[in-house]
């Protein structure tokens, strides 16, 4: 049975990237397409999601350079793919809870949040 990799990536104002990836067990068979499907019907346009509201490290640059104008809080979905890698989510979810947990937080809304105010004080107040 293949596992399941979910890649996502942050993609600044600048189009700077920074890739990420987490393995999901896919104990009920799921395809690539029914589970690309689910999810992008339930990100918002582009793919986008907040990756903390579906317990996702988030992989923002601003964590080695620092906060720009060009930071915002949102993810992007890239794609999902068979994997013989052993999972990896720290939640211990399947992809189907994984998607279950994303169409439940995208009923309630993807809340948006300002980077900068949550990079402020990294480092100790000036």
């Amino acid at each position: 049975m293949n596992n399941i990799k979910f890649s996502y990536l942050y993609r600044d104002a600048g189009n700077y990237k920074k890739w990420a990836d987490v393995i999901f067990s896919n104990p009920d068979g799921l395809t690539l397409g029914a589970i690309t499907k689910t999810l992008r019907g339930n990100f918002l346009a582009d793919g986008l999601f907040v990756a903390h509201q579906v317990r996702l490290p988030e992989v923002f640059l601003s964590a080695e350079e620092g906060v720009t104008e060009d930071d915002h809080c949102y993810h992007e979905f890239d794609a999902v793919e068979g994997s013989f890698k052993i999972p990896n989510d720290w939640h211990c979810r399947s992809i189907t809870e994984f998607m279950a947990e994303v169409t439940g937080e995208a009923k309630r809304g993807w809340r948006a949040f300002d980077p900068h105010d949550r990079f402020l004080n990294v480092g100790g107040a000036a």
